[in-house]
């Protein structure tokens, strides 16, 4: 369940020829760094988030060399453009304390209307579990009292990402 931007194949792209095997682990880690600022910059504050799949690579690679927990969240305004995002909590290798009154306080800070939870599974595996459900129930409830809408909760892993919108969950 892995997304993947489709490579171009037009004349103009030097990195559609290189593969990782060619390439040394600082070599690596370099365009690892590369590709986090440019998916930075697509995620900066003022930026219309039009691309799922852009928003889901950015977080796969933030998300990648954290070894425990973290919980995330995207804040945007009422025409989906980025105000902020912030890793707001930081946990264990299987969990992290999520507090909603910080979420909603934050949130009202930034002048939200909408936003986007986002956390890893340092394990690997995306699959949600029975509190990662509850707790998005429990936000979304906390931030519809302020009228603030939570457009997507995603569980990133090393294996790929789930979306508790494309599972309807939300």
């Amino acid at each position: 369940m892995q997304n993947v931007l489709p490579l171009n194949t037009g004349a103009s792209d030097r990195f559609t020829q290189i593969r990782p095997s060619d390439l040394s682990e600082t070599e690596q880690a370099s365009l690892v760094q590369l590709a986090l600022k440019i998916l930075r910059a697509r995620h900066r504050r003022g930026r219309l988030l039009s691309s799922p799949q852009d928003t889901q690579q950015y977080l796969q690679l933030v998300f990648e060399s954290y070894r425990n927990e973290v919980f995330a969240a995207i804040f945007l305004d009422n025409r989906h453009r980025v105000l902020g995002f912030e890793e707001l909590f930081f946990g264990t290798i299987d969990g992290a304390s999520v507090h909603p009154r910080v979420v909603v306080q934050r949130a009202l800070e930034l002048n939200a209307a909408a936003v986007i939870f986002a956390h890893n599974h340092p394990s690997g595996v995306a699959e949600p579990s029975r509190s990662d459900e509850a707790l998005t129930r429990r936000l979304r409830e906390a931030l519809g009292l302020v009228d603030i809408r939570v457009l997507d909760h995603l569980v990133v892993g090393s294996e790929g990402i789930v979306s508790f919108a494309e599972r309807g969950l939300l």
